[in-house]
């Protein structure tokens, strides 16, 4: 008795479970189709060849704060070997030794020791006008050496804002060549101006704090190698 029952009523319950899950399959096509690109690849595709600039200087700024790291430190600049090695030939008056060391193994320390035994036989002012300007010398070629960091931290904001402008120059033409605009002609260009603003300022703030970083650590570097370097010839100056 139930069987022909259940039967009878097959296709309806058939039709009523499809009825149900049609919006479902309709719907799941126009999820992927709707699906929002990553930040990622939306920041490229609006970034244009501008964006594309800001991008290869903040690889030249990466590439440039690995080398200070690397390069900018007082173990570089005034190996504790080198130190050592100098004190004791002065202490032991071996100057020709000291020189050859100088030479052999050129540094900020050995740069500047050795401007001031060139002088030798000389007075204790020659000689000290001599470590110092070396001494200066070699302080301004690391302050240069830095200065790309501090002019990569200055360009990028600025081309950011060129492409704001370009954006903006952009959107105002299509306002310009058509008698009615919609929101989404104008999402493009004015899309397109916050990311290379965005893009601007993201390489700016970190590499123009490595700057600062980079600078405090040139002149602390600095300070201590002159007062070395003024230690080891302090034996030089005569009192009168």
């Amino acid at each position: 008795m139930n069987v022909p029952s259940f039967a009878s009523r097959f296709p309806t319950l058939l039709v009523s479970v499809g009825a149900l899950c049609a919006p479902l399959l309709a719907a799941a096509p126009q999820e992927e189709t709707t699906a929002k690109p990553s930040m990622l690849s939306d920041i490229v595709d609006n970034a244009g060849f501008i964006g594309l600039i800001i991008g290869i200087l903040s690889i030249l700024a990466l590439a440039l704060v690995i080398e200070h790291f690397m390069s900018i430190k007082r173990d570089k600049l005034a190996p504790p070997h080198l130190i050592d090695e100098i004190e004791a030939l002065f202490e032991e008056q071996k100057f020709q030794e000291a020189v050859e060391v100088c030479e052999a193994e050129p540094c900020f320390l050995t740069n500047t020791v050795g401007a001031g035994l060139a002088k030798l036989g000389h007075s204790y002012e020659t000689i000290q006008v001599a470590y110092e300007e070396m001494h200066d010398e070699e302080e301004i070629k690391l302050h240069q050496k830095i200065g790309w960091l501090s002019l990569i931290a200055a360009v990028s904001p600025m081309l950011g804002l060129l492409g704001t402008v370009n954006g903006m120059i952009d959107t105002f033409g299509e306002i310009a060549a058509k008698p009615s605009v919609k929101p989404n002609d104008l999402a493009g260009g004015i899309k397109g101006a916050l990311v290379t603003t965005m893009l601007g300022l993201i390489v700016a703030i970190p590499v123009t704090a490595c700057f600062v970083f980079f600078k405090n650590r040139v002149v602390l570097a600095s300070l201590e190698i002159g007062a070395i370097v003024e230690e080891l010839f302090d034996r030089f100056r005569t009192a009168k």
